[in-house]
């Protein structure tokens, strides 16, 4: 299975379903003010400038859709038909692009796949609301199928929900302390980093999976195994992002430079295992350059040479692949043979092994 094509063909369906709930230009008759109309006025060119334009100018600029893919693509392994559940995979994409705009804001960012970030174009205060606008508005396909979906199921995808964005929150908290120096980095564990991804990168693969698995009436058991599965993907999906971000030159291009999680000076596990094993002299001077929050690509170049003498972007691909592979070892008993489950499979794969 090409799972890159595969995600080329699911991408144009994600966005029509996310359109259906959050239109490109709101009209009277949406599904938002279906089931929550204003009691007074629409206000629609007001709610179209700073709700609609900003969110739909980041979803347009791509994106690998993958986290919904993974939510279907748990729907069929356990016998469902994926196009009836296209509704509710749109929940962790929209969450996901959500928190893209909102971390550009408290990362500084400039650049967000090729284009200027959306605070840069449309403001700081419409891309905060906005990007909080996408935690919720994905919420909408629940709302309007609440008659169809058991109050049981709907009552675990609402608390899987919830405590997911709680988990979101602590991940970023985690990640901001660290690069802005308020907490001691110098002792960073791999657990700890772990953890931080764990929170911040794997809880929106883990929630994919656990709703498509309570939508799919998969057992508790199952739930939990294939929410263990999904978060070692995202945590994977995060290394490999921490990998390329160094040695990956088509992925520096989007980014805009190689080594950009230098500048923002990231305590990734790349870093924490190079200050684990190198010498005195190598960890004073990668602290150093990261400290510095430096643009200069020489110094930049100097603390990834830093970093690939002492092995430690090939230490983190080989965490990356043994995480999966445990982790689907777990979950794969549980499913019966099929053509989805091997999809399922080569998906993780492809996730921990790209090269963009």
């Amino acid at each position: 299975m090409n799972i890159l094509s595969f995600l080329k063909e699911q991408a144009p369906l994600i966005d029509k379903t996310i359109e259906k709930y959050i239109p490109r230009q709101f009209v009277t008759t949406d599904i938002l003010f279906e089931i929550n109309p204003p009691n007074y006025s629409y206000n629609l060119e007001a709610l179209n400038k700073a709700i609609a334009d900003p969110i739909w100018d980041l979803l347009d600029r791509g994106g690998k859709r993958w986290r919904p893919a993974l939510f279907l693509l748990i729907c069929e392994a356990l016998g469902k038909e994926p196009a009836d559940f296209l509704d509710f995979a749109i929940i962790p994409e929209v969450v996901h692009n959500g928190t893209l705009m909102i971390d550009d804001v408290e990362d500084s960012s400039e650049m967000r796949r090729d284009k200027k970030c959306t605070y840069k174009i449309f403001g700081l205060d419409i891309a905060v609301n906005a990007g909080n606008a996408m935690y919720y508005l994905p919420l909408l396909p629940l709302i309007m199928n609440r008659k169809k979906i058991a109050a049981e199921t709907l009552r675990d995808i609402y608390e899987i929900y919830v405590q997911e964005m709680i988990n979101l929150s602590m991940g970023q908290a985690m990640d901001i302390a660290w690069h802005k120096g308020l907490s001691d980095t110098d002792d960073l564990t791999q657990k700890d980093y772990l953890q931080m991804c764990a929170y911040k990168t794997g809880t929106l693969a883990r929630m994919a999976a656990k709703i498509a698995a309570v939508l799919s009436g998969a057992s508790s058991e199952l739930i939990e195994k294939l929410g263990d599965f999904a978060e070692s993907i995202g945590v994977a999906f995060q290394m490999q992002d921490d990998v390329l971000d160094l040695i990956g030159e088509k992925f520096a291009e989007k980014k805009g430079a190689i080594g950009m999680d230098i500048t923002e000076g990231k305590r990734t596990l790349i870093v924490i295992h190079t200050l684990k094993v190198s010498n005195f002299q190598e960890k004073k001077r990668l602290i150093k350059i990261l400290d510095m929050h430096t643009s200069d690509q020489k110094l930049r170049d100097e603390a990834i040479a830093i970093m690939e003498k002492n092995g430690s972007i090939n230490y983190v691909k080989g965490i990356a692949a043994k995480m999966v592979e445990d982790s689907w070892l777990a979950a794969e008993s549980y499913l019966v043979f099929s053509d989805a489950k091997e999809k399922l499979k080569a998906f993780a794969q492809f996730l921990i092994h790209r090269s963009i």
